[in-house]
């Protein structure tokens, strides 16, 4: 298997610290009162923090505000791409529409991006609310009001420092990567590279003239918030530009009647605020297939990187057992897209 260079920041990553983190939440004058948690994070780095209590603000002296660190991964993302980000959050945070936005770190500049020891690194103001359950009609309705005001904002601008979700860039350029690095067993590497092609070319036709603009691209319901106010969209970390549809399939992703039931109440609700062709849901099992693909790379990616954290969580990745599986999960998609004509 060839080996895959780390990024140079790579162990300065690997090895941030509490006190690392306290001292970059300093820089801007901020007071760190030491209280600090970790939050579930396989990509970045994620903190939560509490600061000092500001004397002349309202509310319990005793008490400062808790705020969110966000720690990027060396060499993911450009600080162009970052920004890009940030600026996306604000435009909808302007519209109204429910999202965290990042604090302003420098504010003789205005910037929301730090760096701390070679790291990039942003903080979120802590939003209180409860984990979603499974939505009821009236919910998914609202969501898809929400969704439809995303997009309305998303398509207003493009995002040339992000990804674009097609057939190519999730499918075969992740494809190449595999093959090239020769992450595959070689008793089934012909078997994936023939069924990954054999998807590609399947659903690639089905991407003709679907309009792509600015999405969540990872709106699943772990990155959803039920707050008093109604539903707020967390971590934007994976947007990209993408048909509408991967943001509705990812919020409601069960292949049976039930979810393509809860998938026409929400577009319903979406189509009233902005148009949704029901066309478009024809890619909801090829944009699965391409999470398949694009999730098994991303892996293949850290571990042979020597990321020591998706070494340990993923401790099955790469052998003969869980290529064989991928490869029956895509021939499924394949039935899929079949049975869909």
């Amino acid at each position: 298997m060839t080996a895959l260079g780390a990024h140079p920041r790579a162990a300065d990553f690997h090895a941030l610290s509490p006190e690392r983190i306290l001292d970059a939440v300093e820089f801007g004058g901020r007071r760190c009162t030491g209280r600090f948690l970790t939050l579930n994070s396989y990509e970045n780095r994620v903190y939560q923090l509490e600061l000092e209590p500001d004397a002349d603000a309202d509310g319990d002296a005793n008490r400062g505000p808790m705020v969110v660190g966000k720690f990027y991964r060396p060499g993911r993302w450009s600080p162009a791409g970052i920004r890009a980000e940030h600026a996306f959050l604000a435009e909808l945070a302007a519209a109204d529409v429910p999202v965290v936005t990042p604090l302003v770190l420098n504010p003789v500049t205005g910037d929301t991006l730090g760096e701390a020891f070679g790291i990039l690194y942003a903080l979120f103001p802590r939003v209180g609310g409860r984990a979603p359950e499974e939505p009821t009609d009236d919910e998914l309705r609202v969501l898809g009001r929400t969704l439809a005001r995303l997009h309305q904002i998303g398509a207003d601008a493009p995002a040339p420092d992000r990804p674009r979700l097609t057939p190519e860039t999730y499918g075969r350029d992740n494809l190449r990567f595999l093959l090239e690095h020769d992450v595959l067993p070689p008793e089934v590497r012909e078997h994936y590279r023939t069924t990954v092609s054999a998807l590609l070319e399947r659903m690639a036709p089905l991407f003709t003239d679907v309009p792509m603009h600015r999405i969540h691209g990872d709106c699943h319901r772990g990155n959803l918030l039920m707050t008093p106010r109604g539903p707020m969209l967390l971590d934007f970390d994976d947007f990209v530009t993408g048909p509408a549809v991967q943001d509705v399939w990812m919020l409601v992703p069960s292949a049976d009647a039930e979810g393509d039931r809860q998938r026409r109440v929400l577009v319903e609700a979406y189509d009233t605020l902005r148009a949704f062709d029901p066309s478009w849901l024809r890619l909801v099992e090829p944009l699965r297939a391409l999470r398949f693909i694009h999730y098994a790379t991303w892996i293949a990616r850290r571990v042979h990187a020597g990321d020591p954290v998706f070494a340990r969580t993923f401790p099955h990745f790469g052998t003969l057992q869980y290529w064989q599986r991928e490869v029956q999960d895509l021939r499924e998609q394949i039935a899929r897209l079949d049975a869909a004509d």
